[in-house]
């Protein structure tokens, strides 16, 4: 073979690596290429987010029924007002919840829709009105440390007065 085929090869494989490389990028980051799925949106206020970015998955059992559409800061009460998008398919009765949920220990954060048991469903525009955020390790990790600091200074005898 010649040097132009080699050429051609190489070139090929290149080609084909750049074009797996776009796919992975493209999966990794949840970009999905028909936007024709039909939804509606549902708005949630939460104390604290932490970590949750717009086009987090929401899911309702496991499965993964919408997206976080976007997130702003409500001037007036500071609270997050998260925008979730849902798919049509999937309806929510009025008294659902949801909550923020962390995928293993230091995984991606989500939101975790849980169905109510009221016949009436909710529709585009709604708020869901119970809610639960974001546990954040670090909050978590202070309260420990200081309760175990505030408990070894209660067990230190007092100094007697002579």
């Amino acid at each position: 073979m010649n040097r132009r085929v080699y050429d051609f090869w190489v070139g090929l494989f290149f080609l084909l690596g750049l074009l797996a490389v776009a796919f992975l990028a493209l999966r990794v980051s949840n970009v999905s290429g028909n936007g024709s799925t039909a939804s509606y949106m549902l708005s949630a206020s939460f104390d604290n987010i932490g970590g949750l970015k717009v086009r987090a998955p929401v899911k309702s059992a496991g499965v993964v029924v919408g997206r976080v559409a976007d997130i702003q800061l409500d001037s007036k009460r500071y609270r997050a007002q998260v925008v979730l998008q849902i798919d049509e398919r999937y309806r929510f009765s009025r008294d659902s919840s949801a909550e923020i949920l962390t995928s293993g220990i230091l995984g991606e954060q989500y939101i975790g829709l849980s169905p109510g048991a009221e016949e009436t469903m909710l529709k585009g525009g709604d708020q869901i009105t119970l809610t639960s955020s974001a546990l954040v390790l670090e909050q978590l990790i202070s309260k420990f440390m200081f309760n175990k600091a505030a408990e070894g200074e209660t067990d230190k005898p007092s100094p007697q007065q002579p």
